[in-house]
């Protein structure tokens, strides 16, 4: 299978192809990343569903985490899938709203029940790696990472404030001399704060939870054990406090007892898998695409830039079809 600069060269030679008819040519890297989810879903014979996000090489843009306007997407993915051949749900995410996430698993385990895997061919962060965890199995990559889902709360880290907490309730009773210290610090949160922080952190450790033990470990006899140690690993602030965005490899997985499965021990599913990849980086990075929601038809749901900040001259302008979600009419 094509890696990343034969991928380029398939949609270079694809726009040099059609070069007289520059509608057709513009259509060059959705027709190469269709062509490869197809080719995936004939190896499989398993419906796929890829959900990407530009986070990587377009940081800052709102709208790139999960966040409740995906519900469309999906649904526009799942529309006339025969369900009966469960899901391959490709994960390419920083995370997101907790609310957001739990409601799409919802949706998804509502068509599929428990046949959904996750495969996660680079990063799955934060709400990314709940949702993984709310499949019957993660399929990683030696490359792969998923990471905590500790929640963040105006961008700060509720483990951490509530860890600052601690440390500033023992250093004053310790030392009352280091109140106007704390007092500088403690004030800059909001009243309820602290409370917001240890919902957040209750609500994110209980969904989890519970996907685990009502789909992944479904089978398990000590499901509930399994379950609330993979939560103990995936939450443990401590250890990774350096930073939220520890990323976790297939190894930490295993260790915390989740049921991972290495993608390269299927050597077409490995390549297919990484060429799909690929295709989606090219159509983030080459394109005014910031989040693409497609499956193995073809359908896809993409938002846009208005326009693209950095030319890419290698390549024609190209714009995929993009379909925005329709505004219920006022009743």
């Amino acid at each position: 299978m094509p890696n990343w600069n034969e991928v380029l060269k398939q949609i270079q030679d694809f726009q040099e192809q059609h070069r007289d008819d520059p509608k057709v040519a513009r259509t060059a890297i959705d027709v190469v990343r269709r062509k490869y989810l197809q080719e995936l879903f004939a190896h499989t014979q398993r419906n796929v569903i890829a959900y990407y996000s530009g986070f990587l090489s377009k940081p800052g843009i709102v709208g790139l985490e999960i966040n409740d306007e995906d519900k469309n997407g999906f649904m526009m993915a799942v529309h006339r899938l025969d369900r009966r051949k469960g899901l391959d749900l490709i994960l390419h995410t920083p995370g997101g709203s907790i609310a957001a996430t739990q409601s799409i698993v919802n949706y998804l385990h509502k068509m599929f029940g428990r046949d959904i895997r996750s495969i996660i061919p680079q990063i799955a962060m934060s709400a990314g790696t709940m949702v993984a965890c709310s499949t019957k199995k993660i399929i990683m990559g030696t490359h792969s990472n998923i990471g905590p889902i500790d929640p963040h709360l105006r961008d700060v880290p509720a483990y951490g404030v509530i860890l600052e907490f601690e440390r500033a309730f023992k250093e004053v009773k310790d030392d009352p001399a280091r109140i106007p210290i704390w007092q500088t610090i403690i004030g800059q949160y909001r009243p309820t704060f602290l409370s917001q922080c240890e919902d957040a952190i209750e609500w994110s450790n209980r969904f989890v939870r519970e996907q685990l033990r009502n789909v992944m470990f479904y089978r398990s006899r000590n499901k509930v054990y399994k379950a609330a140690k993979a939560v103990r690993k995936l939450t443990d602030y401590r250890v990774g406090r350096q930073s939220h965005e520890r990323h976790l490899h297939y190894e930490d997985c295993l260790s915390a007892g989740l049921k991972v499965a290495r993608i390269e021990t299927d050597d077409t599913l490995q390549d297919l898998v990484l060429t799909v990849h690929h295709c989606y980086m090219h159509s983030l990075m080459n394109t005014a695409s910031y989040k693409l929601i497609e499956n193995h038809l073809g359908v896809a749901f993409v938002k846009q830039l208005r326009e693209i900040s950095v030319p890419v001259p290698q390549l024609l302008p190209v714009q995929p079809q993009t379909v925005q979600p329709v505004q219920p009419r006022p009743s």
